[in-house]
């Protein structure tokens, strides 16, 4: 009897191995509890085996859906519409690529040409302009009163007195839009070109002397501006310093010709192409300023008045161009 139990068992295994997707063991032919029981054994376990990998499924079904939930709270928590009343955020808005949430921006933002500009102001911003616009988020170069009362956000973007103020307000920006990625890649960029160039530049036992004119009224700048730090790079030697000695022109003197004449920059950096239309050969035929070393020698380089008035990723731009004047000319000697 034993051994008929036990070739119905061995039987009954073979069928079940055979049979995956039976969800219970046949009963024995001869009715062996024994035999019975084992196949009993065998079904509970395939479907103890069967539950658990369902509820294995579902919990990862769970944790993908909560997952996706989250990002999309994440994305939610970001901000959607962005106004810029500050030309420079708005460059580096869109050198983040957090463009496509920019809604308006301020009547001076005009770069990159596909800045929504819009007759608002950075200057005297109007709140009810400001709120046609839905934004959750408003970036300025000061506080706005009345956008916390009105629910919007105000980030504040001071202006820049050194390349990591830039490199700072170029990552918050990427923590504030969730663009981090392309704002750490950015900053990296940026800094890499400006290594290169200033790695270029030659020794010189006799620094280079310069003027910077801001308009053809002859305001310029100091080395206590951020225009004037950029140019310290250089190891240039800024001919507007002693105009300002006590900052009482906040870094922004206004020369004369006799001044200048005396000073004799050996370059010559106009940012007043597009304000002034100001150009080299216009510089050169003002009366007197032919016993400038600049202008006897051609070194007058003409700037885009705009990158000039802002710190934002186009900074490499006048950087490169400050070290392509430099590395073309020696010190000039002067009688």
């Amino acid at each position: 009897m034993k051994s008929r139990v036990l070739v119905c068992i061995v039987a009954l295994l073979a069928l079940l191995a055979a049979s995956c997707g039976s969800d219970a063991a046949e009963v024995v032919a001869d009715g062996s509890d024994e035999a019975g029981a084992l196949a009993q054994d065998v079904a509970d376990g395939k479907a103890i085996e069967d539950e658990a990998t369902t509820n294995n499924d579902a919990m990862e079904d769970d944790a993908m859906e909560d997952e996706a939930t989250a990002d999309d709270d994440a994305t939610t928590d970001l901000p959607q519409r962005i106004v810029s009343l500050s030309p420079t955020s708005t460059e580096m808005l869109f050198a983040i690529g957090a463009g496509d949430r920019v809604v308006a921006v301020d009547d001076y933002s005009n770069f990159p040409a596909a800045a929504p500009m819009t007759d608002l102001s950075g200057f005297t911003p109007n709140i009810e302009a400001i709120a046609g616009f839905e934004p959750d988020l408003v970036i300025s170069s000061g506080p706005i009163e009345g956008l916390d009362a009105i629910g919007i956000e105000n980030y504040v973007a001071p202006a820049a007195t050194n390349l990591d103020d830039i490199y700072a307000q170029i990552e918050q920006l990427g923590a504030l839009t969730g663009n981090v990625g392309e704002s750490a890649e950015l900053v990296l960029q940026m800094q890499t070109d400006i290594d290169a160039v200033l790695a270029s530049l030659p020794e010189r036992e006799t620094p280079l002397t310069y003027y910077h004119e801001l308009d053809n009224t002859l305001y310029s700048v100091t080395s206590g501006t951020f225009i004037g730090y950029v140019y310290d790079l250089f190891g240039l030697v800024n001919v507007a310093d002693p105009a300002d000695p006590d900052g009482e022109a906040f870094g922004y003197p206004q020369l004369n010709q006799e001044f200048l004449v005396t000073a004799n920059p050996d370059i010559i950096f106009l940012a007043d192409t597009l304000c002034c239309e100001q150009t080299a050969e216009t510089v050169a035929a003002r009366p007197g300023w032919d016993l400038i070393a600049a202008v006897q020698n051609g070194n007058i380089v003409e700037l885009n008045d705009d990158v000039l008035s802002r710190w934002g990723p186009r900074i490499v731009d006048f950087i490169e161009i400050v070290g392509a004047a430099v590395n073309e000319l020696e010190p000039v000697a002067t009688s």
